[in-house]
């Protein structure tokens, strides 16, 4: 079973959402044959490196409310953070463009380290208040998960390595028609939409896996007549009746 997830690395409802999912994953009696893979969505490709506002400023302005309505949103999303083990550091959280820390994690994804990066690039962002489009920041996570940092610092300052990568997975974000993330697509057949609880998570494992792994691969459209075939060695002549 392939689980591919579509997320960013300031969308807190994907780190949440990366939560349930690891929870719902630790009770399926079958983890060991999934495999979850993480796909690049900018939620504003737009978005300068350097900010004057914080973030309670940016969401107010986003969303037309005051600063204190932007303040209590992140309240509960830090509490809906805290109910699955996670410390959201609203106050000095550092809004930057992602494309930069998408490039390394396909670069990380080509050396086998994607998954271990995603976790440090949204607990820079989200707990340790990192700027991630700083190269040297970058740099330092990276070499936390045993890349090689003159390699990565080559990637970093050719703005065109990897950023395929990057446009590819939003082009087939924009085909299937994802609208929002966390996007989770399961063995590219079934979609879950949102950091929905792990009840809901555990409850898709367990219907997908029964579907495509129990029954017949075909559906047999034989008919009931008494076709001629050979089995077990004899070939057996059907007879008219």
């Amino acid at each position: 079973m392939k689980i591919e997830v579509w997320s960013d690395f300031v969308c807190p409802f994907c780190y949440i959402g990366k939560r349930r999912l690891e929870e719902a994953l630790s009770k399926f009696s079958h983890r060991e044959k999934v495999e979850v893979a993480f796909r690049s969505f900018e939620l504003d490709p737009n978005t300068p490196k350097e900010q004057n506002k914080n973030i309670h400023e940016i969401l107010a302005t986003k969303y037309g409310m005051s600063v204190e309505e932007a303040k209590r949103m992140n309240e509960s999303v830090g509490q809906q953070a805290k109910s699955v083990g996670l410390t959201f550091n609203f106050e000095h959280m550092v809004p930057t463009n992602t494309f930069d820390a998408h490039r390394l994690a396909h670069y990380a994804k080509s050396e086998g380290k994607d998954s271990t990066l995603t976790e440090l690039l949204l607990k820079a962002y989200f707990t340790d208040s990192k700027k991630l489009s700083d190269q040297e920041t970058l740099a330092d996570l990276a070499d936390t998960v045993g890349l090689d940092r003159e390699k990565v610092m080559s990637v970093l300052n050719d703005e065109n390595a990897f950023a395929e990568d990057v446009r590819y997975d939003e082009r087939t974000a924009q085909q299937i028609g994802v609208q929002g993330v966390p996007f989770f697509v399961i063995n590219q057949k079934y979609a879950i939409s949102g950091a929905q609880p792990t009840e809901t998570f555990i409850s898709a494992l367990e219907k997908v896996w029964q579907e495509e792994n129990s029954g017949p691969i075909l559906q047999d459209l034989s008919g009931e007549a008494n076709g001629a075939s050979c089995e077990d060695g004899n070939c057996a002549i059907p007879t008219d009746k």
